[in-house]
């Protein structure tokens, strides 16, 4: 993509994944104010601000709005995802100023669903995908992620069985198994009438990494988004996936950092 695609399609995300944002779960709450966009979930689940809209004379009040809105509801925790873009320009330091702490930060990357459907991979030897339809699914999911990322993920499940029971069509979950033993796991997420499909949880067994099941997951995944007429497939990569995803022909459209406000 050249540099005047890449802005229009960083506009379009921002427009209708983050201004335009549904709620990620069938118990979750997206509200619009005139300066930010948030989602409240009650127990578990995902509370965060997913857009806004400050500058320097209104950044600090709004920071403390928002920290007053999620401690006035209990939540234990809530995000402030800021992109590179964001203003004002030192909007980062105002949140580590309001007791934020920053997240390692996550290069926004882009594909076209297209090309990456037609990529020429075939599972390595020994290696076969099942598809996540239930809970038993989402369980071999867990145990993947427990290994892959070192740490438990029980909002990830409570998501997860939530889309499955209230949504199915907004969720393309699948696990990578050898013989019976569940090696690699990801997730598609999906908004109706939306342009990109977002690429989530690909995490593999350190064992056995090296061998190509991250890039036949992505690969999948683009068949799926490919088939449902979703032109862009969107991904928050980490360190490790940013080389893999640059490979198989994504775009950084910039950066992502978590902002995290704990009220424990």
């Amino acid at each position: 993509m050249d540099h005047e695609e890449l802005l229009k399609v960083r506009a379009a995300y921002d427009a209708r994944m983050r201004r335009g944002a549904e709620p990620d779960a069938a118990q979750a709450r997206v509200e619009r104010t005139a300066a930010v966009v948030r989602q409240t979930v009650p127990g578990l689940g995902w509370n965060g601000v997913l857009w806004s809209d400050l500058d320097e004379e209104t950044a600090d009040a709004e920071i403390a709005a928002q920290v007053a809105h999620f401690a006035g509801l209990g939540a234990t925790e809530f995000e402030w995802k800021l992109y590179d873009h964001d203003r004002p320009a030192d909007l980062g330091a105002r949140l580590r100023a309001a007791g934020f702490v920053p997240e390692p930060p996550e290069t926004l990357m882009v594909g076209r669903t297209a090309e990456l459907a037609g990529l020429p991979v075939a599972p390595p030897e020994g290696i076969t995908l099942r598809v996540v339809t239930d809970e038993a699914g989402v369980d071999l999911m867990m145990d993947v992620h427990a290994r892959a990322f070192g740490t438990e993920r029980p909002q990830i499940r409570e998501q997860m069985l939530s889309l499955l029971r209230e949504r199915p069509d907004s969720l393309a979950a699948v696990v990578a198994m050898a013989g019976e033993t569940p090696v690699s796991a990801a997730r598609m997420e999906m908004r109706p009438g939306t342009p990109f499909a977002g690429l989530w949880g690909g995490g593999t067994d350190p064992r056995w990494r090296g061998r190509g099941i991250y890039r036949l997951l992505v690969a999948h995944r683009a068949r799926v988004a490919a088939e449902l007429g979703i032109p862009y497939l969107q991904v928050d990569a980490s360190a490790d996936s940013r080389p893999i995803l640059e490979r198989l022909g994504f775009a950084v459209l910039g950066v992502t950092t978590p902002y995290v406000w704990s009220g424990r």
